[in-house]
């Protein structure tokens, strides 16, 4: 006779093979629908940039509501990064980005936190060094803004796709997670609300200190 202990095994395992391809899926999707609200964010950081003496609060209030949504998308991406060269069997079905993408990627990832940083740090670095941060600042915008074209170029279909996945009822039931997914993205957003208010006030003082 068989044990009836037996028969479950294959279920079980099939349950967990789904487990695992949901996880694959869900952080795609978590890295997606996170690029396309930094995609918007940027977007309007770029406005401001065209007069950023006269809009110096706003540029400072959206980057530092931009520093948390970046952290969980270089959260989800560094993830990836480690469960394919840990070799995960089924982030290595998943496969990488193409080679120019994965070439950008820490390029990318390494001039953002530049980006951000240097933006801080310009608002709270006593008078005398500003200069050398703003050159720094606008040195590493410029080496950001090159790769991430490319890099957006590379992965917008891929995101809308995904990010329009997971708002739609069906297709966002097909990958578990939804629910986690979207709170940790708009607790990202209120952190960074909650950065942007505090940092924000230091914007006028700068202003002032420049004039």
């Amino acid at each position: 006779m068989h044990d009836p202990r037996t028969r479950a095994l294959p279920s079980l395992g099939g349950r967990g093979m789904h487990r695992h391809r949901s996880g694959v899926q869900g952080n795609a999707r978590l890295t997606a629908i996170t690029g396309t609200v930094l995609f918007v964010l940027l977007a309007a950081e770029g406005l401001t940039i065209l007069r950023v003496r006269a809009l110096l609060s706003p540029h400072v209030f959206i980057g530092m509501m931009l520093i948390p949504p970046v952290a969980l998308k270089l959260g989800s991406t560094v993830y990836r990064f480690g469960r394919y060269y840990l070799r995960h069997p089924h982030y290595r079905r998943k496969g990488p980005p193409p080679l120019v993408l994965r070439l950008l990627g820490p390029v990318v990832a390494a001039t953002t936190v530049a980006v951000l940083a240097s933006g801080v740090a310009l608002v709270y670095v006593p008078r005398s060094d500003r200069a050398t941060v703003l050159f720094l600042h606008q040195a590493s915008f410029v080496v950001w803004f090159a790769a991430t074209a490319i890099h957006v170029l590379g992965h917008a279909g891929e995101a809308a796709r995904l990010t329009a996945a997971d708002l739609v009822g069906r297709t966002r039931r097909a990958v578990t997670g939804a629910t986690f997914r979207w709170v940790a993205l708009a607790l990202s957003l209120l952190a960074g609300i909650g950065l942007g208010v505090v940092v924000v006030g230091r914007a006028a003082a700068y202003v002032v200190s420049v004039r």
